[in-house]
């Protein structure tokens, strides 16, 4: 592509000036269809000299990354934190908005839904489960498609219908029991089951936007790190810590703020107050437009599908005898590497069933190498599943364990139990910096890796302060249940046990510390571990660690149910939690964080890297 500079001065002097002037303005570039600049290499005479100097450097410009017009960006006035800062800005509002409901959920559905507590804490699992999963078609949708830009527009609309709805069904009368027994309330009757069809028609649309917000805002928050540049590469490790303590800050707000709203003031306008915010949310966004890096997609087929086709092609050649494959191997000159040597039944892609060479009817060495390094990735993210398990217990079962101790702070005022969830998001916002800070460049002195240890390390201490954490929770359960025995108020469960709630403190904020190693370490490695086009996919991927951990907790907790309600008894979460059994619920989610930590282990000493760089 060749470009025309045109200029009416015929002074060289002025030419200096006018090219300036066009560099400021981008006049001078053109954007080609796979997203390369090109610069002019054609001579032009102006006051009869020749012409022949580049106008722009290409170290100032960012491949593979485009402006909101199509065009080259330059890495002087585009990305960086600059973009980051209105990425994060809306993320804090996106949890502020989601934590607004997840945090006292359970006391919503207990109190003016009128459920059980084991049917609560089931409904809360399965919602926050399906929120983490639809990322995976959000993220598909972002990566195939819309890009990432538009999905987010996309669902913070859908987000906020959702929010907004949300608010309507919380204004209508409440649901009780008495409801159902007295027969002259057919009309309010009524009016409760549109406020349950609505309620849970509005949480799944906030699922539903939560599933394209989440996966694609955090990756186009990374994409404006250009990983090539060294600058940049450190400054996108610093953000994904920093993306995390912005996000939990938003969380902290709300578990502080909004649950004293809803349960002191009104449900509605506790949930109409973080749609209001999601609307602002959405203009900050809107604003940084400008200032964005948009990633271009080359030519090549959807990776989904390069990827998919090495597996049906492996699978259609199993028959086929080693000798081929080495010969194949051998054409194709791959080199000896230990990533090789993994998962060497994908090399049988490489043939054709039919045993034609034409383009297109089989599989390269680089699309069998991708299939690789997402197969790999496999027993991290099933060892993961136990960490996640724990995870879940913090909206419900801790909250409920809350609820029925002393949570007076001074005469007069009594915390939420819901806001004790804050001191999760307050242990993680005061330990980020000190890792950031302190613990990196400290453990980098010792290990010369640019990250201080390897997002594998990182996961693998987080697991271990989660396995900690729910030892202590079941050990301050049996504390609680022997208080409650000892003032004869196993009966009594809407006495409030005279334990303060300050006991539950150190559970909280082990779960924090755990976060900030395993949550953050899992966001970097599934962003980094994938292919480049898949990165939004690798995000929902790490999230859907957390939806299959709810939907296991929800499954848990029905069987446990089940089997422990037999014949009358009380179940381990009984609706009398003095008479229920937290603890052993615990400890058996102690034993099965152990087993999968040592699971996870085993897995992470074998981890191949994909990149050189993480190791």
């Amino acid at each position: 592509m060749v470009m025309m500079y045109e200029t009416k001065y015929v002074y060289v002097g002025f030419v200096v000036v006018a090219c300036l002037l066009a560099f400021r303005k981008n006049s001078f570039l053109r954007f080609s269809s796979v997203g390369k600049v090109q610069r002019s290499r054609k001579a032009k005479k102006i006051g009869g000299h020749n012409m022949d100097t580049p106008l722009v450097s290409l170290s100032d410009t960012v491949d593979g990354a485009v402006d909101h017009k199509g065009r080259p960006v330059l890495r002087s006035n585009t990305g960086g934190w600059r973009s980051a800062y209105f990425i994060i800005g809306v993320e804090v509002a996106e949890r502020f908005a989601y934590y607004g409901i997840s945090a006292n959920l359970i006391t919503y559905l207990t109190g003016p839904l009128g459920q059980s507590t084991a049917t609560a804490a089931e409904n809360v699992n399965v919602w926050s489960g399906t929120a983490s999963l639809l990322p995976l078609l959000g993220a598909f949708l972002a990566d195939s498609f819309l890009g990432r830009y538009r999905t987010i527009v996309v669902a913070s609309l859908i987000y906020i219908l959702g929010l907004g709805l949300l608010t309507v069904s919380a204004m209508l009368p409440s649901l009780s029991t008495s409801d159902y027994i007295d027969a002259n309330k057919i009309m309010l009757r009524s009016t409760c089951q549109l406020q349950v069809i609505l309620f849970f028609l509005s949480l799944y649309l906030v699922a539903v936007g939560q599933g394209g917000h989440k996966p694609c805002v955090q990756a186009f928050g990374a994409d404006q790190f250009d990983g090539l540049d060294p600058e940049e590469c450190k400054a996108k490790s610093s953000f994904f810590n920093w993306w995390y303590f912005g996000i939990c800050g938003g969380a902290a707000i709300t578990n502080l703020v909004t649950c004293y709203i809803q349960e002191n003031l009104s449900w509605g306008l506790g949930f109409g107050i973080p749609c209001i915010l999601m609307v602002a949310a959405l203009g900050v966004f809107l604003l940084g437009t400008k200032t964005y890096r948009y990633s271009v997609k080359g030519d090549e087929k959807s990776p989904f599908l390069r990827i998919g086709r090495v597996f049906v092609a492996a699978v259609k050649n199993w028959r086929t005898t080693p000798l081929p494959i080495i010969i194949e191997e051998e054409a194709h000159a791959t080199l000896p590497h230990h990533s090789s040597e993994q998962f060497k039944f994908l090399n049988k892609a490489l043939l054709s069933p039919d045993g034609s060479k034409e383009e297109g009817k089989v599989c390269s060495f680089s699309n069998i190498e991708e299939a690789k390094t997402v197969l790999r990735l496999v027993p991290i993210w099933v060892t993961s599943l136990g960490y996640a398990v724990v995870y879940a217990q913090i909206s419900t079962f801790f909250t409920k364990q809350g609820a029925t101790m002393d949570r007076t702070i001074f005469p007069g005022f009594e915390i939420p139990a819901a806001s004790l969830q804050f001191f999760v998001n307050l242990s993680i916002i005061l330990v980020i910096p000190i890792y950031d800070r302190i613990f990196v460049p400290i453990a980098r002195a010792f290990t010369r890796n640019p990250s201080g240890i390897t997002m594998l390390q990182r996961i693998g201490i987080g697991m271990l302060f989660s396995a900690i954490c729910v030892v202590v929770a079941a050990l301050v359960e049996m504390k609680r249940l022997k208080i409650a025995k000892e003032y004869e108020l196993v009966d009594m469960p809407n006495v409030t046990i005279p334990m303060s709630a300050w006991w539950l403190l150190p559970q909280y904020v082990l779960s924090g510390i755990a976060d900030v190693f395993t949550v953050v370490g899992l966001q970097e490695f599934f962003y980094d571990q994938v292919p480049i086009e898949l990165r939004s996919v690798g995000l929902a991927l790490y999230l859907s660690i957390f939806g299959v951990g709810n939907f296991l907790s929800s499954f848990l907790i029905s069987v446990i149910e089940e089997v422990t309600g037999r014949d009358g008894k009380n179940s381990w979460f009984a609706d009398n939690l003095n008479r229920a059994h937290l603890d052993y619920f615990y400890w058996l989610l102690a034993g099965l964080s152990a087993i999968a930590l040592a699971a996870y282990v085993y897995f992470a000493k074998s981890y191949i890297y994909n990149r050189k760089s993480t190791t």
